[in-house]
């Protein structure tokens, strides 16, 4: 597998500032937890991220506040404005970066979530990302009175079905849909965006999810960073794109990252370790384990083993807690219990391996090279970056290693457009150019027919 720079040697990376859910902050930096939902924090952290010529902000989403032991958790942030009204504020005080919305098509009105992608996507012309999200989670659809209505193998024909429904509708043109889920009659109610359709994001990762982006996405939310996993999932995506008649230079794969940069290497890893030992408390630590075992184990030593005792349920609901157990949490206690004997390990030192990841940390100048074959060996197309802090956690990037991107021609030196799909670099709506690909519904309606 070659990793050369000739690949792609005029390609350039995007950024996106990425604001996921979870305890990805510097809690201390900020005067109250309230600065999480402020909109002057939003409005510093996307200026900035303009200056540096950003192309989007990026938002993650949750249909419900995440639990811990029964209640709400207060060790992560775990809810966000309504991402379509935060973006139409914030695209009043900007000019040129994207906003791309995480939204679920499981539990919301394809009729009523379309007119308000459109609306923001008009009122900010044409700068406005739809990540398209599914979900079978019960628990979540207990806010929405739906529970688990939706078996996991219906997600993506259900999301098939909904983008059918939109895309229609940003086409301008009446919806008479009759399909497995949907029975819909609609006008479309807003005039189109210079885009004219909003730019779509995916970010499944089974070989449905992959086969959905494939034929539909334009940009993907890969969680691939190190740089072999990130070449083969490449790959594997250019292999499906090719089958539907598509190119790689038809989709961006933009990962989510953290950066930390330093004056010499050192400096910067030892900022990196400041930001997990303030990130990671003691209380955090704790809890990850709490959540596989159900039970409060505050008074255990987390320089000490696991608890010799099981979890006291044989299945969970992972979107209540902050670690994916797969709903099993015998096998996952069995399985962290032999990983730790294996590697010698106390419950944090056991949390720490399960959660290291892939970082670029180094100084401005070793991080710039890094990326810059990233991008053109075509590992990535870009990064979701995660802000340290907030709201100056974008400072050093822009200030710092934006100009050593911009110096190795890896980074624009100005926004190529004034849409998000035209500072992307992506060609029109996927579904006007590939028109012969039809979902099957009793409607029997083409997702291109009559665009």
């Amino acid at each position: 597998m070659t990793t050369s720079d000739d690949q792609r040697p005029d390609a350039r990376l995007h950024l996106n500032g990425f604001f996921p859910f979870g305890p990805n902050y510097v809690w201390d930096e900020a005067e109250s937890p309230e600065i999480y939902y402020q909109f002057e924090s939003f409005a510093q952290l996307a200026r900035t991220a303009e200056r540096g010529l950003f192309t989007a902000i990026f938002l993650g989403d949750s249909q419900r506040l995440r639990e811990h032991l029964g209640r709400i958790t207060d060790t992560v942030v775990t809810g966000r404005p309504d991402q379509l009204v935060l973006f139409s504020h914030l695209a009043a005080v900007t000019e040129r970066i994207g906003f791309v919305a995480t939204l679920n098509t499981t539990y919301s009105d394809p009729v009523d979530l379309t007119r308000r992608i459109a609306t923001v996507d008009l009122l900010s012309e044409g700068r406005v990302g739809w990540n398209l999200v599914t979900t079978d989670n019960a628990w979540t659809g207990e806010n929405f009175r739906k529970g688990g209505y939706l078996r996991n193998e219906d997600r993506y024909r259900h999301a098939l079905e909904y983008l059918t429904i939109a895309q229609r509708l940003w086409d301008q043109q009446p919806v008479d849909f009759h399909g497995d889920f949907y029975d819909v009659v609609a006008q479309p109610s807003v005039p189109q965006s210079p885009q004219v359709h909003p730019v779509l994001f995916q970010a499944g990762e089974s070989d449905e999810g992959r086969d959905f982006a494939a034929r539909h996405a334009e940009a993907v939310f890969s969680r691939y960073l190190a740089l072999e996993p990130a070449l083969e999932f490449a790959g594997d995506l250019t292999r499906r794109l090719h089958a539907y008649g598509r190119g790689r230079d038809e989709i961006k794969i933009i990962p989510g990252a953290h950066i930390t940069l330093g004056d010499t290497t050192a400096e910067a890893h030892d900022k990196a370790r400041w930001f997990y030992e303030n990130t990671w408390t003691d209380r955090r630590i704790i809890a990850v384990i709490e959540s596989v075992w159900g039970r409060d184990l505050s008074d255990h030593d987390i320089d000490g083993p696991l608890p010799a005792f099981d979890p006291v349920k044989a299945d969970q609901t992972t979107t209540h807690g902050v670690v994916n157990s797969r709903d099993r949490p015998l096998h996952t206690a069995r399985q962290w219990r032999e990983l730790a004997q294996e590697r010698g390990l106390s419950i944090r030192g056991l949390v720490a391996h399960l959660n290291k990841t892939v970082e670029f940390v180094g100084t401005p100048d070793s991080v710039a090279d890094e990326l810059t074959h990233y991008v053109r060996c075509g590992a990535i197309d870009g990064l979701n970056l995660t802000p340290n802090s907030v709201p100056g956690g974008f400072d050093d990037v822009v200030n710092r290693l934006v100009p050593e991107l911009q110096n190795r021609g890896s980074y624009p030196d100005a926004y190529p457009g004034s849409t998000l799909r035209e500072n992307l670099g992506l060609q029109a709506p996927v579904a006007h150019r590939l028109p012969d690909l039809n979902i099957h519904t009793k409607g029997q309606y083409s997702i291109g027919a009559g665009i």
